[in-house]
């Protein structure tokens, strides 16, 4: 992490970026969104981004679809979400995962950081 930055900072851009991915990536963004940096790990959680189709799939029990789809895809560009965090954190990725969740609708991605020499600033307090 640049040490001109401050943890919000990061936590700032990290949401920025992502929630400009998804918009780019489904074509419509999430309505909020808020990133946590703890340790070895940044969390993000997306509220109420499910596309129009996606909503139409949920109302008429279809929830596993939308969620199939958007493993799918995340998947596929599981390299452009991970740059968003490496670039901010200036940290390795080593793992990303991301899951939808129909009631409520929400989203979250989380990422999985390579251990750094001297201990992370952190955004969150662990035990």
């Amino acid at each position: 992490m640049d040490a001109n930055r401050t943890v919000g900072e990061v936590l700032a851009t990290i949401t920025d970026a992502l929630v400009a991915l998804h918009t780019r990536s489904y074509g419509k963004g999430p309505t909020a969104a808020k990133t946590y940096y703890m340790d070895d790990a940044v969390v993000t959680f997306l509220w109420e981004g499910f596309t129009k189709v996606e909503e139409t799939l949920i109302a008429t029990g279809r929830g596993e679809t939308v969620a199939l789809l958007r493993r799918s895809l995340q998947t596929a560009m599981e390299e452009e979400f991970s740059a968003i965090v490496e670039e901010a954190t200036g940290r390795t990725v080593i793992a990303f995962l991301s899951q939808v969740h129909v009631e409520p609708n929400m989203a979250v991605d989380v990422f999985l950081l390579a251990p750094e020499e001297s201990g992370a600033e952190s955004g969150e307090n662990s035990r």
